[in-house]
């Protein structure tokens, strides 16, 4: 017969408890302005390649 072997990853299962809701809405509150200032970082760098080819950009004058 096979020997039974143990599984840390049911162990760690085991071990989960809730998390106090202070904490949990800490933690929330947290995400969401590393969301948002992820958002409003990604708005201006897509936009800051498109406007530094506009400010150094030379027109012919005929």
């Amino acid at each position: 017969m096979a020997k039974q072997r143990r599984n840390p990853f049911r162990e760690l299962e085991a071990s989960l408890r809730e998390v106090p809701p202070g904490m949990k809405k800490k933690v929330m509150n947290d995400i969401a302005a590393a969301k948002l200032l992820m958002d409003l970082a990604s708005l201006f760098s897509f936009n800051i390649g498109s406007a530094l080819r506009k400010l150094f950009r030379t027109t012919k004058d005929n």
